[in-house]
């Protein structure tokens, strides 16, 4: 996927596995979006209508499988760790080659490596209320801003007791809430290498052990940790027997 790509709207009939090999992805659900390094992957159920785009150059590889031969049973995108094993069977399953019974072995192997993730994910949700949703735009296009609630609440009409309450409903207060969506803003340039440093600075802080500190509380993990490289997942052609 080059900078910029993005795969529009769409349904799935199969759950998909959507993982990027290097590069970042981000999915977009109409409630939530997700920003996936190497170290992650997203799992989608069928029938969930979503975007996927990357905002550097990245290489996505995506499994799919039918729901009747799939035991997971998630109703909601969930991300997985994708460790060095699934990164190899994700590369065996893009074989043609496979017979039936091959691909069967091979798809329970990942099934049973797919467990969710509740930490080091960066995950936002977007709130319903229309005034916070469009507070909570304006921030994802530009996550720098400091403005507070009783400015935004001047912005959209309302409150700022009124835009906390509403910010509530995803989750986590809105100054969490604006954190998460700075780190979010920050993974594909640290993903590219960029110094963590001008990072920092472009997604509103003012130092840079700030950010780490920041980044570390909603991850668990330090910027260098979580996007630490990694090979490429194998050709086809010379995957696991």
């Amino acid at each position: 996927m080059d900078a910029g790509a993005v795969f529009d709207w769409h349904v799935h009939d199969d759950h998909q596995l959507a993982w990027a090999s290097n590069g970042v992805l981000t999915v977009v659900t109409d409630r939530s979006t997700w920003v996936l390094p190497p170290t992650r992957a997203l799992w989608i159920p069928a029938g969930v209508g979503h975007e996927t785009k990357s905002s550097g150059v990245a290489t996505m590889r995506t499994l799919y499988f039918r729901p009747g031969r799939a035991p997971i049973k998630w109703s909601e995108p969930t991300p997985v760790a994708a460790g060095a094993l699934l990164a190899e069977l994700i590369g065996h399953l893009g074989s043609s080659a496979l017979d039936v019974e091959a691909r069967l072995h091979a798809e329970a192997v990942i099934f049973d490596l797919l467990s969710p993730l509740t930490t080091a994910t960066i995950e936002v949700k977007l709130p319903k209320d229309v005034r916070a949703f469009d507070v909570a735009r304006a921030l994802m296009d530009n996550p720098a801003d400091t403005r507070d609630l009783a400015d935004w609440g001047r912005e959209v009409g309302a409150s700022a007791r009124t835009l906390a309450r509403v910010f509530m409903e995803t989750g986590v207060p809105f100054g969490r809430w604006r954190t998460m969506v700075r780190m979010q803003a920050a993974a594909p340039a640290l993903a590219a290498g960029q110094p963590v440093s001008r990072v920092a600075r472009a997604v509103g802080y003012a130092t840079t052990s700030a950010f780490i500190a920041a980044f570390r509380r909603e991850t668990g993990l330090t910027p260098a940790v979580y996007f630490k490289e990694r090979r490429d997942i194998p050709d086809p052609k010379g995957a696991l027997p």
